[in-house]
């Protein structure tokens, strides 16, 4: 699987879910969790969807097990992060250790995203030499 499939998949996932969170908080009247949507909506939908984008519009490093990699670095961490916030904003202290975990999982993947998009060129040159 390619890692731009991967992200757009899981980003319509989180999507939906952060959909269905929001509207059960409407109709329960009960927004407590509205820290833990937020992280799933803005990490797991918007930050999944443009690293998607960004991988789709890099073909080398789409295929790469690298990107593969990170975006399921990033995934994990988003769930972790989310349950975490969520259940510290719930009144579970078990919460801040997940959302501490969570959040440097997500970190560390931002981390290599970045390292990766400053590599994009190497990829790209070794997809151009492998395929002479």
């Amino acid at each position: 699987m390619k890692a731009s499939s991967l992200s757009f998949l899981a980003a319509v996932i989180a999507a939906a879910a952060g959909m269905v969170w929001g509207l059960i908080m409407g109709i329960s009247e009960n927004h407590a969790t509205m820290p833990a949507h937020a992280h799933l909506n803005l990490l797991g939908w918007v930050s999944l969807f443009l690293i998607g984008i960004f991988y789709h519009l890099h073909p080398a490093l789409d295929q790469s097990r690298i990107a593969l990699i990170q975006v399921c670095v990033w995934i994990a961490g988003t769930v972790i992060l989310t349950l975490g916030v969520a259940l510290l904003t719930s009144g579970i202290a078990l919460g801040n250790p997940l959302a501490a975990a969570g959040s440097l999982i997500v970190l560390a993947a931002m981390l290599l995203f970045g390292w990766l998009v400053f590599q994009r060129d190497f990829f790209a040159d070794s997809a151009r030499a492998a395929a002479k």
